[in-house]
């Protein structure tokens, strides 16, 4: 039975990874957004300001369901949308997670593809 276990690990990373290009799972490094669909684009800006304007709208909308309170505070949104603006400024990536209420969780990521910073060589989705 143990022999058997590496085998189903493997078995099932093999899976995972060939199904991840294709679904809404977030990446471990938030550059590989990249190799998604178009379909999952939520939008582009040539501007930092205004991704960090559409996170802020995000975080708004989804404020009254996020599990921690402190993840509800005002001024910690407003600090995470200003922290984004400045940090695709400089061509840096942003992504937060937060729990909701139910058991689920909300993944928000900005990505800059002009290239990106991170892994140069992926494209942008939508070019």
């Amino acid at each position: 039975m143990v022999d058997s276990l590496p085998i189903v690990i493997f078995t099932q990373q093999r899976e995972v990874r060939a199904e991840f290009p294709v679904v809404d799972l977030p990446p471990l490094e938030t550059a590989y957004w990249l190799i998604k669909p178009r379909n999952l684009v939520r939008g582009t800006w040539e501007e930092p300001k205004e991704a960090a304007e559409w996170l802020g709208e995000q975080l708004v909308e989804y404020a009254p369901r996020f599990a921690s309170g402190c993840d509800r505070d005002s001024t910690h949104l407003t600090l995470l949308v200003t922290s984004a603006a400045g940090r695709l400024g400089w061509g840096g990536d942003v992504s937060h997670g937060f729990y909701l209420e139910r058991p689920s969780f909300l993944s928000l990521a900005l990505v800059c593809c002009s290239p990106n910073r991170a892994v140069p060589e992926l494209e942008c989705p939508l070019r």
